[in-house]
């Protein structure tokens, strides 16, 4: 299978493209660095009856890996990765450039194939992940828009999914008080929302029946 890579870079001209032969740990040096590439087929293999089986609504050719510096809540610069829908890679890669030069932290970044895509397992390590094929949450039918790779989560445990008494992960109950501001945490009208929202993403924390604070969604 083909690779293509777009590397962007903070210090380059917007929209420049550089060559990038993967992604290394971040130096204390790096600026905001992204890629977008389409997936191998070792990625491919990896996902196959994991996060993607038969009969979910996206090919994997339609997916794309985000590789991305992101800070830590150690104050450090790491690198993650997220597999999102190639129609919002490129939004992917500007939300979160966004992100860093506002240096919102980040627990982890990787894709829920290391989680065996369990997404409660995910949730419980912290985990900031986007395409799962996967039912709504709550529910046994329906794909979740995680399915189409246009949607994410982030840092779960600090932005909890609530409905009613349920709050998922459990470590999220020390953050339903959203008053109580802490790193990590998203709020309405906070430049992680001004960042998704202004590329057309909603954000499940202004839903009515449920709070779900983690995920941003384009509407399928």
């Amino acid at each position: 299978m083909r690779l293509s890579c777009l590397l962007l870079t903070a210090s380059a001209v917007a929209g420049a493209v550089l060559a990038t032969s993967g992604v290394a740990p971040a130096s204390a040096a790096d600026r905001y660095r992204a890629s977008v590439q389409t997936i191998d087929t070792a990625t491919a293999k990896a996902m196959i009856g994991v996060s993607w089986h038969r009969g979910c609504p996206v090919p994997i050719s339609d997916l794309r890996r985000v590789k991305l510096t992101h800070w830590g809540f150690d104050q450090d610069r790491h690198r993650g990765e997220l597999i999102v829908h190639k129609d919002v890679a490129r939004s992917v890669v500007e939300i979160f450039r966004e992100l860093y030069s506002a240096r919102f932290p980040i627990r982890t970044m990787v894709p829920v194939d290391r989680f065996g895509a369990d997404d409660n397992a995910s949730m419980a390590a912290d985990n900031t992940s986007a395409f799962n094929c996967r039912p709504i949450t709550g529910a046994t039918t329906g794909f979740s828009v995680h399915s189409y790779g246009k949607a994410v989560d982030i840092n779960t445990v600090e932005n909890p999914y609530v409905k009613g008494a349920t709050v998922q992960p459990p470590a999220g109950k020390a953050f339903t008080n959203r008053a109580n501001v802490r790193p990590g945490m998203i709020r309405r009208g906070d430049r992680v929302w001004h960042a998704f929202t202004k590329h057309g993403f909603q954000w499940g924390g202004d839903w009515k029946s449920l709070k779900d604070y983690q995920h941003f969604e384009i509407p399928i």
